[in-house]
């Protein structure tokens, strides 16, 4: 489970075979940026005791009896009569030792599959909102067609490593939303899935029916990690019942979680950095323990989130001073666990316009420099995590293709150096025309998605469009363009079976 693929490496840019294009490797990223700091080593070990002293003497309220008897098992003092369970140190720290400090995610094909280890770097795009929207029809309540063009485009891009919640499609009922959900992913895509963690019923359709697409026997599925799922602790210190049922079955069957606090400063969390982070970091570990406790040794990701609100409305807000600083010290208190870890890039804003981009790079920014392992929320984030926009997700492409191009190393050879080159063009030339020029300039840069650099006269003849326009047309292009991927058609008339059976059979309504 922990074997490391060949990490992407680049140094001179080759053409391929037809003599122009420039060959990029955006999978298996490796962070190429020193971790920051945002507080010292003991200030961090100060926040990491005092969570483990939330988790002893205040501890979580968990809503899932079977997972109370878990703790119970282990040691922790359960308070039946109010749900409380209070987890001695001891406990958390023996937890903390079993996952995996390295795993790989398989994907339907090899060369998708992605492998995480502190100090590697993947990208999800923007899971979960209920709207969608585009400049052609507005913001609207989201459907399946949305949630497959969003498929599309993530199977498209490599900088995306694999699937999020996408949307929530709403014209189809939540007890049968999954199957949808999860034929979309597996005929569309090879990447790494989403299944959804709505309780033991949902996520058992999930890993059946990913086990039908990739050929699996069920004793191949659980040794191996194929999917992944997002566990949301309702802060403050809450887990309630689907997403303690899910840490459960995600262990039990050997796919990761992505345990994620999402904590707001001064609303449900302390106002301050340090605090906010001290109860985000408590959650995480009291979650990670749940699900170790299930099955040590299962993969898992750890997650500290906060960010801020804004004070006057109540409404969260991204990309600020003070969630870069969360971001940069949840990666320190990744590295004192040892796990791999996410964090996410985001934005308030409700329009793709100049917040929109700012917000989310910023956000992007301080996960990059804190040593992220998996980014969620990439591509396509609008509004505080409410609507997903596809021109956006168009144009995060550019921002990410970026940071996936500082991921490799800049090539400094004698041929590089260009000295033959300096020695060609003398004192007030230039190497348009320059033999070393001519042998690379069409290799040589990074071609932007959606940015127009031409100038302001060619622009307006070509209509004056903006980048969202522009990116209108790119996500219109690649989703009509897209096919499904090649599947034994065996196994989709098993897949389509299947749902028909668990279909008729009333499917499986969400457990809460």
């Amino acid at each position: 489970m922990n074997d490391e693929p060949k990490l992407a490496r680049r140094g001179r840019r080759p053409r391929d075979a037809a003599g122009g294009a420039r060959v990029v490797n955006y999978r298996n990223l490796r962070n190429p940026f020193t971790p920051q700091r945002v507080f010292s080593d003991d200030q961090i070990q100060s926040i990491h005791e005092t969570s483990l002293r939330v988790l002893e003497e205040l501890g979580l309220r968990v809503l899932l009896p079977e997972a109370r008897a878990r703790f119970k098992q282990a040691g922790a003092l359960v308070d039946e009569s109010a749900n409380m369970v209070r987890i001695g140190r001891e406990i958390v720290e023996r937890a903390l030792l079993t996952p995996p400090r390295a795993f790989t995610v398989r994907g339907g094909a090899p060369e998708r599959d992605a492998f995480f280890a502190l100090g590697t770097l993947a990208f999800q795009p923007c899971g979960g909102p209920p709207h969608a929207t585009d400049i052609a029809r507005g913001r609207r309540p989201a459907t399946i067609a949305d949630f497959t063009d969003a498929v599309k485009l993530i199977q498209h891009y490599d900088v995306i490593h694999m699937h999020a919640a996408n949307v929530e499609a709403q014209d189809l009922p939540i007890h049968l939303r999954h199957y949808a959900t999860m034929r979309a992913q597996t005929l569309w895509s090879d990447k790494p899935p989403f299944v959804y963690a709505r309780g033991n019923p949902q996520t058992m359709d999930g890993f059946a029916m990913l086990r039908i697409a990739r050929g699996l026997t069920w004793e191949q599925f659980k040794a191996d990690a194929w999917c992944t799922t997002v566990i949301n602790t309702n802060s403050p210190r809450q887990i309630d019942i689907p997403m303690a049922q899910g840490l459960i079955d995600f262990a039990l069957y050997g796919q990761p979680c992505v345990v994620t606090p999402f904590c707001l400063m001064g609303a449900m969390a302390p106002v301050t950095v340090a605090g906010a982070l001290t109860l985000s970091h408590a959650e995480a570990m009291g979650a990670i323990t749940l699900n170790q406790l299930a099955n040590p040794g299962a993969p898992v990701f750890y997650g500290a989130f906060a960010s801020n609100v804004d004070m006057k409305s109540g409404a969260p807000a991204f990309g600020t001073p003070e969630e870069v600083k969360c971001n940069i010290a949840s990666g320190q208190l990744a590295r004192l666990i040892g796990l791999p870890w996410r964090c996410a890039a985001a934005t308030a804003a409700n329009v793709n316009d100049a917040q929109a981009a700012h917000e989310t790079e910023m956000s992007c920014w301080g996960a990059v420099l804190a040593g992220c392992s998996l980014i969620m929320h990439a591509a396509g984030w609008l509004e505080g995590g409410l609507t997903l926009s596809f021109e956006k997700f168009i144009t995060d492409i550019d921002m990410l293709n970026t940071f996936a191009e500082l991921c490799h190393a800049t090539p400094a050879t004698d041929a590089d150096l260009a000295f033959e080159a300096l020695k060609e063009v003398q004192p007030g030339g230039h190497f348009f025309g320059a033999a070393h020029t001519m042998e690379r300039y069409q290799t040589a840069f990074y071609e932007p998605v959606v940015a127009d650099w031409s100038n302001f006269g060619t622009w307006t003849e070509r209509g004056s469009r903006d980048a969202t326009s522009r990116a209108h047309d790119i996500y219109r292009r690649v989703v009509d363009e897209a096919k499904p991927v090649p599947l034994d058609p065996a196994r989709v008339e098993e897949l389509e079976a299947y749902v028909a059976k668990r279909t008729e059979e009333g499917g499986a309504p969400p457990v809460s």
